[in-house]
């Protein structure tokens, strides 16, 4: 183990003080790790955000997690955390690091949707949908699902208004019941052509709308972070078999192919919008797991581009700097899609011609990616936030992207 006496931090108004005593390590190395560190591979901070708990678990990297604090000062993050063993829903104040339980209650919630701006957590225990105000604590039920039906709602619109998610068969459920695990059930689920309906909630009338229905496995419902009638889905299943991505007007019921598949093999997947609205960014690879791109299309389906990257660069997920300047991927293992003798790494991506350059932030070798990190930039875009379980629990994580000129003192 290595340490320093001070570090000289290039980020100014950084909440950890540049004379901090940190010590340097490979992370993982330690179980627990300290509360701060400098990655000794890659001479980057890394600072864990829910040190009390003993678990935490950041959000998917499509749903967004952050609002501002109560005086705007601040950026918080919402989380999900374990405590008295129940998952509960808590804010970590991204600059003091101040946590703050907001649902308590004896049944674990479900469910990732943050309304900025009526300052709500929306969420699901078992059939019913809530909310909980971040700063009064104040909860209300939403809907619930009648027993006839099984859904679920994963997104908000840009109004915050409107709920989006699906209905599912109980034949469906029967399948997920009986096959836990993601590889036995994905081929399963995709072969079985079970209806599915895409739906939306009116969160003052409370009534449900049915917006269009299929035999197929529609997913990874998002809406638009800009147009409030603008709802992305996916065709699920094994992606060189699926046109995947697709949008809805949830008022005319217009649909869209975003991504129509090329060539034999082709992929294309693990969609998100980007922070305007105008562009949908994906995993793009031409064919399966031989070329790799970023590849983003406007939602008028115009601008088309790709980004080219390196196979150990390859990335599970990505996502985009709140600047939309440069991009961020949590890299994977050896039995992914990339097959990548050295892709376990969280990633910063910046632009040069038609290529992304990726700078090494964490070393990721610790970590068992049966847990995907699924990465987000901080509102400020200052830091890379990751989910990780190289302490052995899952706990969050934030790397901040400026390199630290540091010496190694043994």
């Amino acid at each position: 183990m290595f340490s320093c006496k001070q570090i000289a931090n290039s980020n100014e108004g950084n909440s950890l003080s540049e004379r901090d005593s940190i010590s340097i390590l490979k992370t993982g190395v330690l179980k627990p790790m300290p509360e701060k560190w400098i990655d000794v591979d890659t001479h980057h901070k890394v600072k864990k955000l829910a040190q009390s708990l003993p678990k935490s678990r950041s959000f998917y990297f499509h749903n967004r997690p952050f609002l501002s604090s109560k005086d705007t000062k601040d950026d918080l993050m919402v989380f999900y955390g374990l405590k008295d063993s129940i998952n509960q829903l808590f804010t970590v104040n991204l600059q003091s690091g101040e946590l703050q339980q907001i649902t308590d209650g004896p049944e674990g919630k479900k469910g990732e949707i943050v309304a900025p701006n009526t300052r709500r957590v929306y969420y699901m225990v078992h059939n019913k949908v809530y909310y909980t105000h971040i700063d009064t604590r104040q909860t209300k039920l939403v809907y619930e699902f009648p027993d006839s039906v099984i859904g679920g709602v994963t997104t908000i619109n840009s109004d915050e208004n409107i709920l989006g998610g699906v209905l599912i068969t109980k034949k469906e459920q029967e399948i997920f019941n009986k096959n836990p695990k993601k590889s036995n059930y994905f081929n399963s689920i995709y072969e079985a052509k079970l209806k599915r309906t895409l739906i939306t909630i009116n969160i003052e009338s409370g009534v449900m709308n049915e917006i269009y229905s299929e035999n197929a496995w529609l997913n990874h419902v998002q809406f638009s972070p800009a147009n409030p009638r603008l709802l992305m889905y996916c065709h699920e299943g094994p992606w060189h078999k699926v046109d995947r991505i697709w949008t809805i007007d949830v008022t005319t019921k217009e649909k869209k192919l975003m991504h129509k598949r090329t060539m034999e093999m082709e992929i294309a997947g693990h969609e998100f919008f980007s922070p305007d609205g105008k562009t949908i960014w994906y995993d793009l690879q031409i064919p399966r797991g031989e070329t790799f791109y970023l590849a983003g299309i406007n939602t008028d389906l115009t601008g088309f581009r790709k980004y080219g990257l390196k196979r150990n660069d390859w990335s599970i997920h990505y996502n985009i700097s709140p600047d939309m300047k440069s991009f961020a991927g949590d890299g994977g293992d050896e039995g992914q899609v990339a097959k990548a003798k050295d892709g376990r790494w969280i990633y910063h991506f910046t632009v040069k011609g038609d290529s992304l350059i990726a700078e090494k932030l964490v070393n990721m070798k610790n970590h068992n990616y049966d847990l995907e990190p699924n990465v987000h930039f901080s509102p400020d875009g200052k830091w890379i936030i990751f989910r990780a379980n190289f302490e052995g629990n899952s706990h969050i994580y934030a790397v901040e992207i400026a390199k630290n000129n540091i010496s190694l003192h043994q």
